[in-house]
């Protein structure tokens, strides 16, 4: 009970002296307040690569034509391939009818060829319905008056693309992640509509329309299709190609997150929106444990984006606290890790190579973070 009165009061003073600090500074302007920010090369090759990557959603969603369709009278129609198969309708004179309606199905070759009744080897890849009506209407001219034909594409077989992640699976009917044809001009959301929709309304496992992956070529794009759901803003609605993935992934359980682990009362992952700069998320921590080294804590940023060699930011709690200098406050960012030592951190290359096991177990499996760390305490037990 003492102990919890402890760290109550702890948590209570910490925020307190927050409020003032900040009470503080609107009165003394004097005080210097420093925000990190990233170096000008990052941040300009980080707005390039949005840029382009906007450029070329924009474009994904004004095609005319691709290889699944084409609008040439104005109209998306279907481009056929190999594998699909095609139903074409006829019509014979008949004394008793007057004409009969007769059906042949074939199937594209891999040679991109079908025979029909009046020629073989008919080439139809690349060719819309349309068209290859045309070409076997000029065809029966050659043997029939007014000949009347309809083509048809009763199986789509050429074109796909694969769906993954949050996707609900009914009842009846094919739904759920898997592999789907291309019936023609297709819309991401029409793609994931038509398989079931997303997972909702569960406590876990929701999607999250806002990233939407799609991969194309080996690029890797971002959609907001949550905008074009519920918002009317299709911008990032993208028509499909063949051969392109699509993934959406589950909303995060906590969605922007930092980590808090080392020296404090309470080790864990907090929400982000909770836990905006250092003090704030060590308050809502329980506050340090009284061997904490205050003087030397380090923020460890973008561990995951630089492959291992993340920043490490130093800030001294003491000076926040006692001296009012909020330039050591840093505001934290979705995924840092924030770490009170026991023991004055001297080598940083020592102490990244010491803490990457425990970065690693993380970053990996945030989820499982809280319980598999109190269930291992020896493993994840750092050297300082």
């Amino acid at each position: 009970m003492a102990s919890r009165t402890r760290r109550l009061l702890s948590v209570h003073t910490m925020i307190a002296s927050f409020f003032f600090i900040q009470a503080c500074t609107i009165e003394a302007p004097g005080i210097s307040v420093k925000t990190y920010r990233e170096p000008a090369v990052v941040t300009d090759a980080a707005e390039k690569e949005q840029r382009e990557m906007t450029q070329a959603i924009q474009q994904m969603t004004q095609v005319k034509e691709n290889s699944v369709f084409t609008e040439k009278t104005g109209v998306p129609e279907y481009i056929v391939g190999q594998g699909d198969v095609i139903s074409i309708l006829y019509w014979t004179p008949s004394r008793e009818e007057g004409f009969k309606q007769n059906i042949y199905t074939t199937t594209v070759r891999p040679d991109g060829k079908i025979s029909f009744i009046f020629a073989d080897d008919i080439p139809v890849t690349g060719r819309t319905a349309r068209e290859i009506d045309d070409i076997l209407t000029g065809l029966a001219q050659r043997y029939m008056r007014d000949p009347r034909i309809e083509v048809i594409v009763k199986e789509f077989k050429s074109k796909s693309c694969l769906l993954f992640g949050q996707i609900n699976i009914l009842q009846q009917g094919t739904s759920g992640p898997g592999k789907y044809p291309l019936l023609g001009k297709t819309r991401a959301l029409d793609l994931i509509v038509a398989a079931g929709g997303v997972i909702s309304g569960q406590e876990t496992g929701n999607a999250d329309l806002r990233q939407v992956e799609l991969v194309r070529q080996g690029k890797r794009y971002t959609l907001n299709l949550y905008n074009a759901m519920f918002r009317g803003d299709v911008s990032d609605n993208v028509v499909l190609e063949s051969g392109d993935t699509i993934t959406v992934p589950e909303m995060p359980t906590f969605a922007e997150r930092v980590y808090i682990f080392g020296q404090v009362a309470s080790q864990g992952i907090r929400k982000l929106k909770d836990s905006q700069d250092l003090l704030t998320a060590i308050a809502i921590s329980g506050g340090t444990t009284p061997v904490a080294v205050k003087t030397d804590i380090k923020i460890i940023r973008e561990y995951k984006e630089r492959n291992g060699k993340p920043l490490i930011l130093s800030a001294n709690l003491d000076q926040i606290l006692l001296q009012g200098d909020l330039s050591q406050n840093i505001r934290l960012k979705d995924g840092d890790v924030v770490y009170v030592p026991r023991s004055v951190i001297g080598d940083i290359n020592e102490f990244i190579e010491n803490i990457t096991p425990s970065l690693d177990f993380l970053m990996d499996r945030p989820s499982n973070f809280r319980s598999n760390y109190m269930m291992n305490q020896d493993a994840m037990k750092l050297r300082w």
